[in-house]
């Protein structure tokens, strides 16, 4: 078991670390208090291909792995973690249009979105159905050649600003198999999008509700087939959750070295804050589960990768740990700061508040433990290696 990067890996690592050091970090402060949404500067990241990461090269992807992908949006949340959410997001949803759209929907959309020409938003969520995915209520209904589009979406990152929507509608009946995938151009007649939510963070991003009142769109636009949806949504989640804990990852390392600095700089009592054991071993406990958290998203992705038949049950143990210890860096981190750490100037305060959120999305972590107790309970289970 080989634990070191290959040299495609540290080239693309290396890429990443230069995109983040020169057009992330340097405005990522800027865009948060600001509320902007740096859009140039996201397709900027698709012409080095960022925005296809995964996507099939047949569709103008760069058809990496989602181990490569992984280690490519640590480097970039280091520099901007809400960016390169929004990043990952609409990879997961460039990556279902390009893995399971038709000819004449591939056609239309998959050059310019895996060039990041045009952005992509991926609608789930509804107001009514959060961790219960299988009981939304948006429906689509057939009308000749068309669907006919009905419902509403919430907590949409990118809404408003995104040129495609990969909306999940109930075709059928009651439960998952009910459940499929359309594309749907943003500027569609009929889709009305409301303010942009205020948040505790993710603020270079915008966040609304989308309605969408009969809203028509061609029967090409389905992904796959009718009923199928579900399962791209849970495909999706299942790399999206290492995406979100791959920024919960990079962002937690941009704290520890931001923190590691500090204390080398700073002096109390005559003597720099590094020199105090009990702020040494807080350093030491923070590498160390950032370290653990790391090797479990590679883990996950490397599981994922392989169809591993427990790859989902990796992903779940990989987000649920790597959010929370991302969390405990970045507020130690803050702590280490001290008052510092609490104002705008530094950076701590906003890592902290964009970490948050990862707790939560893409299954909040309570459900992570629901669907890995779910493994190791199930009827000759077996056990999880």
């Amino acid at each position: 078991m080989d634990f070191n990067l290959n040299d495609d890996q540290r080239q693309f690592t290396a890429l990443a670390t230069q995109f983040a050091n020169e057009q992330l970090t340097p405005f990522a402060a800027q865009w948060d208090e600001q509320h902007y949404f740096p859009k140039e500067t996201i397709q900027q990241a698709g012409e080095l291909g960022f925005c296809s990461l995964y996507s099939p090269e047949s569709e103008g992807g760069m058809g990496l792995s989602r181990l490569d992908s992984s280690l490519i949006f640590e480097q970039l949340a280091m520099g901007c973690t809400a960016t390169t959410a929004m990043l990952t997001i609409h990879n997961m949803a460039t990556w279902m249009v390009t893995s399971f759209g038709s000819a004449t929907l591939r056609d239309e959309w998959s050059k310019s979105l895996t060039s990041g020409q045009n952005l992509a938003s991926y609608c789930l969520t509804e107001p009514g159905a959060g961790s219960d995915a299988a009981s939304l209520q948006t429906k689509a209904v057939r009308d000749g050649d068309d669907y006919v589009i009905s419902g509403s979406k919430v907590f949409i990152s990118g809404a408003g600003e995104t040129e495609l929507l990969v909306v999940m509608c109930r075709t059928g009946k009651a439960g998952p198999k009910g459940i499929s995938a359309i594309a749907v151009p943003a500027n569609a007649a009929g889709i009305i999008y409301a303010k942009a939510e205020s948040k505790m963070g993710w603020n270079a991003q915008p966040t609304r509700q989308i309605s969408f009142d009969n809203v028509r769109v061609p029967i090409s636009h389905l992904l796959g087939e009718e009923g199928q949806g579900f399962t791209f949504a849970m495909q999706g989640l299942d790399g999206g959750r290492i995406n979100i804990a791959t920024c919960s990852v990079g962002t937690a390392q941009a704290a520890l070295e931001r923190a590691t600095q500090y204390m080398n700089e700073r002096h109390q009592f005559g003597k720099p804050l590094a020199a105090f054991q009990a702020l040494q071993f807080k350093l030491a406990d923070m590498a160390t589960e950032l370290v653990a958290a790391r090797q479990l998203v590679r883990l996950a992705a490397f599981k994922l990768d392989q169809h591993d038949p427990d790859a989902t049950t990796y992903c779940a143990m990989a987000k649920r740990f790597a959010t929370d210890i991302g969390f405990q860096v970045c507020d130690a981190a803050l702590q280490i700061h001290g008052g510092y750490g609490y104002i705008r100037e530094y950076p701590l305060e906003r890592h902290v508040r964009d970490v948050r959120v990862h707790q939560i999305l893409e299954g909040t972590n309570e459900i992570m433990r629901l669907i890995i107790s779910r493994r190791l309970l199930a009827e000759n289970a077996g056990a999880i290696l």
